[in-house]
């Protein structure tokens, strides 16, 4: 889906909330520039390119090379260094080399076809961090589908231009959203694609963090460019913040 759609992908609706949500990070991390940032997921390098120009050491990984390819003209642009690697998140070749993950706007995790790869970013994501870190993800919220049309609010948030969800249906067995996306990439070609994304009960997300050894699991709701810990997730929260320290 995302190779070819790097312009059209920074201005995505969902895109725009960057210099928040690392306001929201620089606050987590304590102004700590020493530590070193591990960005899953990256994109088109929006936080990493952020947090870079306030002083931080940070490495993007993302599977798509256009996105990545985008996020390198953009920091060359600012005159920023920093290293943009094609990896596939589950299967990460770090080893304990960052303090610090960030994981935003489902980098990755949810998206994967099976639970089971799901868990492989998370058990790959921790693996490359130091015993003691700090992981900082958002992910799809499961207490939303079961109060709310996944499809009525993404039609709600969607600007004319952006991608486009249609015939969502949601399996309360396996918590898993179906749907056809479709996309117009940057060179005007259309891209419709049968989708599934797994929502994920703030239950889960502890259980499967506890079992990586994460001793503090705090979840919040996710509010675009605005996230807080004084926002208690609720059923009207699409996303959800994830914060775990070892």
């Amino acid at each position: 889906m995302f190779e070819n759609y790097a312009e059209k992908y920074d201005r995505e609706s969902f895109t725009q909330g960057t210099v928040g949500e690392c306001d929201f990070i620089e606050t987590e991390l304590e102004l700590n520039k020493h530590l070193r940032i591990l960005d899953v997921g990256c994109g088109t390098g929006r936080h990493s390119i952020e947090l870079s120009k306030r002083g931080y050491t940070i490495s993007g990984i993302d599977l798509s090379e256009s996105q990545l390819a985008r996020a390198r003209k953009k920091a060359e642009e600012n005159n920023l260094e920093i290293h943009f690697e094609q990896q596939d998140a589950r299967n990460l070749d770090f080893n304990g080399e960052f303090d610090v993950a960030i994981m935003l706007c489902e980098g990755g995790f949810p998206l994967m076809e099976t639970d089971e790869m799901n868990f492989e970013i998370l058990k790959s994501v921790t693996k490359s961090l130091t015993d003691k870190c700090k992981f900082i993800f958002t992910t799809l919220n499961g207490l939303f589908p079961i109060c709310h049309s996944v499809e009525n609010f993404l039609k709600s948030a969607t600007e004319e231009g952006g991608a486009t969800y249609q015939g969502n249906t949601f399996d309360l067995m396996t918590f898993r959203d179906f749907n056809t996306t479709k996309i117009v990439d940057d060179l005007g070609n259309i891209k419709q694609l049968e989708c599934n994304e797994r929502y994920y009960i703030p239950s889960e997300i502890t259980w499967l963090l506890k079992s990586l050894g994460y001793t503090t699991i705090d979840i919040y709701g996710a509010k675009l460019g605005a996230f807080s810990r004084n926002d208690k997730l609720s059923t009207a929260d699409l996303e959800m913040l994830v914060i775990a320290e070892k």
